[in-house]
């Protein structure tokens, strides 16, 4: 973890990534998604009141590698920021057959360009999935993409927010009722760890412990899974056999870079 007595002071940033980092679930007072990106922007831009920062979130919900590497990284040439964060390849890692390995070599390739361009380069593990129904079972290829990844930031010199290690999302409370994307307590913990992984002071702890409630029971539990197979697994299943994408359709949020 970089010395928070180190100055880290960018005055340009660019998200990159799918729905992650686009924001989904998380309400803002604009009426669009905010997301931890969006938090983390307002953290810097805090550190500046003369209102010399500028931010861009060019994420895309149902993104694969290959499209972010395609529509997003290019323009991280021409914008040049101080600071890029690159979450990519969760998506791809979902999909049956896909192989951590291979997925890896594309992110690297694309880690390489985003170098050349940003003054620092953030990149997030994928988070630790043993207590998130059905997806429990494809841990070991996120372990195991999450290990290339650090890898591929020791290689290139990119700054890593561990996402594996917050152990605060494993409360139900940190997900949206999808069970697919963070709820705003969770997208407002992975900013923190995001600003702590960047050397800066947070006032607050993204592993602070959640305040105390019943457990449901296991009636309870089967009614929710129920609920919830109903209303978002089986939707999602459909749309990935007809070859469709939450994001069909959707642009960017924030394609340029402007003040926050």
């Amino acid at each position: 973890m970089p010395d928070p007595l180190e100055t880290f002071d960018p005055t340009s940033y660019v998200a990159l990534g799918d729905s992650f980092t686009e924001g989904l679930n998380d309400p803002g007072p604009d009426g669009r998604y905010a997301g931890w990106a969006d938090r983390l922007a307002g953290m810097l831009a805090d550190r500046r009141p003369d209102g010399g920062f500028r931010y861009a979130n060019l994420a895309v919900r149902g993104r694969l590698l290959d499209q972010i590497a395609a529509e997003q990284v290019p323009e991280v040439r021409r914008i040049a920021p101080d600071l890029v964060t690159f979450c990519a390849g969760g998506n791809d890692i979902l999909r049956p057959g896909s192989d951590p390995d291979e997925v890896a070599e594309r992110f690297e390739s694309a880690v390489l360009q985003l170098r050349e361009s940003a003054g620092t380069v953030l990149v997030c593990t994928g988070f630790d999935t043993r207590t998130v129904p059905v997806l429990r079972h494809l841990r070991g290829k996120i372990a195991t993409y999450n290990g290339h990844m650090r890898a591929i930031a020791d290689r290139n010199g990119c700054t890593v927010a561990d996402l594996w290690s917050l152990r605060s999302v494993h409360d139900r409370r940190a997900w949206s009722e999808d069970r697919l994307h963070l709820s705003p307590e969770g997208h407002q913990r992975v900013a923190l760890l995001a600003a702590r992984s960047l050397g800066l002071p947070v006032e607050q702890d993204p592993e602070a412990p959640w305040p105390h409630r019943p457990e449901p029971t296991p009636a309870e539990q089967r009614r929710e899974n129920l609920a919830w197979a109903r209303t978002y697994l089986i939707p999602w299943v459909g749309r990935r056999l007809r070859g469709e994408s939450s994001g069909d359709h959707v642009e960017a949020k924030r394609p340029e870079l402007l003040p926050l």
